[in-house]
């Protein structure tokens, strides 16, 4: 990482970028929330025309990642522009609504700080590049497949299915970060080791250990790591797996039969294994 790309254009491009990712922050909020809920009205539209095709189907209300303006969900207010400023709004409201008074989430503001630095990681990393565009964008879905996981274990196609495209791309076009057959490699070898892993626990156990979305995500980074790094991401993704999975039985907030969100686990390794790729190939590949 270098300073100096950070400042290629001067301290009013430093400014420029953190606004960015704040703004960029902002919006995967709207993502994280709003797109499963998408989803979910689609599904129920697709199942009620197989399953009573005779009958008109109920009107929904528009829903998107533009409609309805965002409200409160205590007391409906609309937020307005003012009270919409990434961070400082929510600091100056003292994270409450200017309405009703009721409580915002912390994660808001802490979605929006995280894709900050994230993306100001991205450019000390490759600069103000197409590369560094194309890693910012690899961060930023990274971040919305992590909390949508979290909160509903669902790994949208909408998202992994570009991330993995552009990771191709980017190697094949642009000063990517290995060559493109080994993106290639990489793609089939993510998909297909957890592919495996699925069957085979299923074969043994008569259970599902994990979802598709799982597979569609360790190939997308795969796509973008090549395949010499799909051994750490699932070794890092595992352990940090298994510390959460541990405390939360602990901490008596989960039971050993519930299952865990493997996404996020998944995400973080590949961004570490991205920002640290020479150490962390060292260790796995010496």
């Amino acid at each position: 990482m270098s300073f100096e790309l950070l400042t290629a254009f001067g301290w009013q491009g430093l400014v420029l970028t953190i606004w960015i990712g704040l703004a960029v922050g902002s919006f995967l909020n709207v993502v994280i929330y709003r797109l499963p809920v998408m989803l979910n009205n689609d599904w129920q539209a697709q199942a009620q025309a197989i399953l009573h095709p005779d009958e008109s189907a109920a009107a929904i209300e528009k829903f998107n990642l533009s409609v309805p303006r965002s409200h409160c969900p205590n007391c409906g207010h609309q937020i307005k522009a003012v009270e919409n400023i990434p961070v400082l709004s929510w600091l100056f409201l003292g994270g409450k609504c200017s309405s009703c008074g009721n409580a915002i989430a912390w994660r808001y503001p802490g979605v929006e700080v995280l894709t900050c630095v994230a993306t100001v990681t991205m450019i000390a990393l490759y600069g103000h590049t197409p590369m560094g565009l194309a890693a910012c964008f690899f961060t930023w879905m990274l971040i919305a497949l992590t909390f949508i996981d979290f909160d509903t274990q669902l790994l949208p196609d909408q998202i992994t299915y570009p991330l993995l495209w552009l990771g191709l791309l980017s190697n094949a076009f642009l000063l990517g970060i290995v060559p493109l057959q080994d993106a290639v490699v990489g793609a089939a070898v993510g998909y297909l080791f957890l592919w495996c892993t699925y069957w085979g626990f299923k074969l043994i156990t008569g259970k599902e250990g994990m979802g598709y979305g799982d597979f569609k995500l360790l190939a997308a980074l795969g796509a973008w790591l090549g395949w010499q790094a799909i051994p750490s991401i699932i070794l890092i993704s595992a352990v940090l797996g298994l510390i959460y999975a541990t405390l939360r039985i602990l901490m008596a907030k989960q039971s050993t039969q519930e299952p865990i969100s493997f996404g996020p686990f998944l995400s973080i390794a590949g961004w570490v294994t991205l920002v640290f790729r020479d150490s962390v190939l060292a260790v796995f590949l010496p």
